[in-house]
């Protein structure tokens, strides 16, 4: 019982699971953070928007094995673009050395997944608020070598006002689909 009663003085609840405890601490956390929210909407030129969705692909690219170093761009790629990390999880994957993975962000998140084998990397960057996503893609050329980068930019949820009354009249939410294809280059 002793031991039961100094484990509960130390914040650890046997009553409860470890993952319980750890969702009162982001709980908490998050409260406090939340004071100032950095996910808000965007309006420019007249359109209200969620937020910028860049889709950013890494031709000829290097170091898209280094775990350590994509950890560290994505890093570099947070702090230039002004927003604000709370989490990094990545997984290395064997034997090509690819990586997978995500920044999450208080204002979204920044993916990769990678193919060393092939040179290529496929990011995404979806950041929201005062967040500068644009500014990432340079650090993410520079930091891999990328001989070319390809960029696809989408504002998400500018068509809310428009889902929104679709919705209230059909009683049942519209799914809109969209492909988006890539121009094909010149020969």
């Amino acid at each position: 019982m002793a031991y039961d009663d100094a484990l509960f003085q130390l914040g650890m609840d046997l009553t409860r699971s470890s993952t319980a405890q750890e969702e009162d601490l982001f709980a908490n956390t998050h409260n406090e953070a939340c004071d100032e929210r950095k996910d808000f909407f965007i309006e420019r030129q007249g359109v209200r928007f969620a937020g910028t969705h860049l889709i950013i692909d890494l031709f000829g690219a290097r170091r898209l094995d280094d775990l350590k170093w994509v950890e560290e761009t994505l890093k570099r790629c947070v702090e230039v673009a002004g927003a604000t990390l709370l989490h990094i999880h990545l997984h290395h994957f064997t034997p090509n050395g690819g990586v997978s993975g995500v920044a999450v962000l208080s204002e979204s998140h920044i993916s990769i997944h990678s193919w060393p084998e092939a040179d290529y990397a496929a990011f995404d960057v979806f950041m929201c608020g005062d967040a500068k996503p644009h500014l990432a893609i340079e650090v993410l050329r520079e930091a891999f070598e990328a001989e070319d980068v390809v960029v696809k930019e989408h504002k998400r949820g500018e068509e809310l006002e428009e889902m929104k009354w679709q919705t209230a009249a059909s009683r049942e939410a519209p799914v809109r689909h969209v492909v988006v294809t890539a121009p094909k280059k010149a020969a």
